[in-house]
């Protein structure tokens, strides 16, 4: 990956680009319809404070992102309980085994408490979970201090409380 984090070139402006939700990336609107270019635009896209930038050593433009800049399409499992690694997959390519450099933290909605699952991948840029995927991450989860949740490279990763789930 660039060495993004190097680079303090003058901010430049915003550009109209976007990341949805579901890790679509839009130009002036539009899908932006080549893999290549999204892995490219991926590459150099960075997190300061609470704004996305992408950033080279010249330049430095805002875009915008609707909740986390990269989806989490998968993962594999090796080992079992404490022993148990994840390792997910992001729909530009990405990898990140969660542990203590990658946690996986998740968001409940105030009012419906539906869970928003996510996974950091690098520098302050994490991957929204996908439902398949986290309903999979469930499959694989354990009870441990009161929290119902999953471990993967020896550490937990509580997702909801145990007296929660009865309810």
């Amino acid at each position: 990956m660039p060495p993004v984090h190097l680079w303090n070139p003058p901010f430049c402006g915003d550009l109209d680009m976007r990341i949805a939700r579901d890790g679509t990336w839009f130009y002036l609107g539009t899908p932006i319809g080549r893999f290549e270019l999204v892995r490219l635009f991926s590459s150099i896209l960075r997190k300061d404070g609470e704004d996305y930038f992408l950033v080279t050593p010249v330049e430095k433009v805002g875009i915008t992102v609707d909740d986390a800049p990269f989806v989490a399409q998968d993962f594999d499992v090796s080992g079992t309980g404490e022993n148990q690694v994840l390792t997910f997959v992001t729909h530009v390519g990405d990898q990140a085994v969660a542990g203590p450099d990658h946690p996986i933290r998740v968001e409940r909605d105030p009012a419906t408490g539906e869970p928003s699952p996510y996974i950091l991948i690098r520098a302050n840029l994490e991957a929204l979970i996908d439902r398949k995927s986290f309903y999979r991450l469930v499959d694989q989860g354990a009870h441990h201090d009161g929290w119902f949740g999953v471990w993967s490279s020896g550490q937990f990763f509580p997702v909801i409380p145990s007296d929660e789930l009865d309810a």
